[in-house]
């Protein structure tokens, strides 16, 4: 697995197309997924799945693009997007979900409700 720096000077993780991990992977940055990784994922940003990218097993993190394959369950504390190529067999826990147009979804999806604003206290 390697880290990469972004334009913008953020490091994130990669697994390149060609590699397969099995086992649990935790990562503290943003990782994105072009190979196969068999076990879980716990990620404190981003996960991205590219077109070539499986993973089997689960995904908790705080954002998610899925462009490739996921097979099991994901918790995703803000956003879930899933691409028009992209493959979600399984369950999704999360706030927002973005579906494009051709994406293949077989599972659940609970969406938690995001809290009621503040009210301003009358005196």
């Amino acid at each position: 697995m390697a880290q990469t720096q972004q334009q913008s000077g953020t490091l994130f993780n990669s697994l390149t197309m060609g590699s397969k991990i099995i086992g649990t992977v935790i990562a503290d940055s943003d990782i994105r997924i072009d190979g196969t990784l068999e076990g879980d994922l716990q990620c404190k940003g981003k996960v991205v799945i590219g077109e070539k990218g499986v993973i089997k097993g689960s995904i908790t993190c705080q954002n998610a693009e899925i462009m490739g394959k996921l097979e099991g369950k994901a918790t995703v504390e803000n956003t879930f997007a899933l691409r028009a190529t992209g493959i979600m067999l399984g369950d999704i826990k999360t706030q927002t979900i973005i579906i494009e147009a051709n994406a293949t979804f077989n599972g659940t999806c609970a969406m938690a409700q995001q809290p009621a604003p503040a009210q301003p206290s009358k005196k």
